[in-house]
């Protein structure tokens, strides 16, 4: 007679591809046993401005190459210019190189709510080149406001605070000499700027260039004037159209964790709580893949 106890195996855990993607670089995360097992970066992906074809052709020769000995079993690809209309190209352009039994991709909007608010309801903002915000219920976006771009509106973000600082700057805005040194460090003149703002191709990446003056002078009156503004504006035509009262406010992006200080200086103003400010939504969006598995 065996009077051996018979365990159940253990299960076997997934080995799951994370990616978030921006205009410039891509991060790729590994993930096995719920660990990173390798990290890397490639080049951004843009499904609005790149075919399935190339965005398919850039995995091939970028990605495919570093993970071609995993067996990986689901994808989760996050991007700016994910909308909905996009996502079935995007995921086709994936599966070329990588025909895995699930493949999900969702907007960088979403890879803000999965790594800030996870699970939980809460109020989700990118603040970066661009800026986005939305509630979440836990699930699903219960409620987005549009951010209309830098024109009309990405309030707060890298580009809206380099249209005002600019502006400020050749209207004689600003303090003795700031206007000289702005021109001077960026080797441009008025003329310049017009052209690049009006006439040239992403104009608004060219304006969140910016964003490092700003920082280097954020103990000027007059620049603190700017930077306060534009989040005073993000607050107040965005956040606070959401139930802010009763969720905290999340943050994920560059200008968000540069300019922290203003930014949770601007909230307690407008009677906004922020929760968590971080500058890459990727370590949130592990720790979001690690939750699910365990649910």
């Amino acid at each position: 007679m065996n009077n051996s106890t018979n365990f159940p195996s253990k299960e076997v855990k997934e080995t799951i591809l994370i990616a978030d993607s921006g205009a410039t670089k891509t991060d790729w995360y590994l993930i096995e046993n719920n660990e990173i097992a390798h990290r890397f970066n490639s080049k951004g992906i843009s499904p609005i401005f790149q075919s399935q074809e190339e965005i398919a052709q850039q995995i091939e020769l970028t990605v495919f190459p570093i993970l071609k000995e995993e067996e990986i079993d689901e994808i989760y690809f996050y991007g700016t210019g994910c909308i909905p209309e996009k996502i079935e190209s995007v995921k086709n352009a994936i599966a070329h190189s990588f025909p895995v039994k699930n493949i999900e991709v969702y907007s960088d909007l979403i890879a803000a709510a999965h790594s800030l608010c996870g699970h939980q309801s809460g109020i989700a903002c990118i603040l970066g080149t661009g800026s986005n915000s939305c509630e979440w219920n836990g699930k699903e976006i219960s409620n987005q406001i549009s951010p209309l771009g830098f024109i009309l509106g990405d309030e707060g973000s890298g580009a809206h605070l380099g249209k005002l600082l600019v502006g400020d700057a050749l209207k004689n805005q600003l303090s003795e000499g700031l206007k000289e040194e702005l021109l001077q460090e960026y080797a441009l003149t008025p003329a310049d700027i017009i052209e690049k703002v009006y006439r040239q191709p992403f104009p608004s990446r060219f304006l969140a260039t910016f964003a490092p003056f700003l920082l280097k002078h954020k103990e000027d009156e007059t620049i603190r004037k700017v930077i306060h503004k534009s989040f005073s504006d993000f607050f107040e035509r965005n956040v606070m159209q959401y139930n802010y009262r009763e969720n905290r406010v999340n943050f994920v992006g560059s200008v968000a964790f540069y300019f922290a200080d203003f930014l949770k200086e601007t909230a307690q103003k407008k009677g906004v709580q922020i929760g968590k400010i971080e500058k890459s939504p990727m370590e949130g969006l592990v720790e979001y893949y690690k939750e699910k598995a365990e649910i």
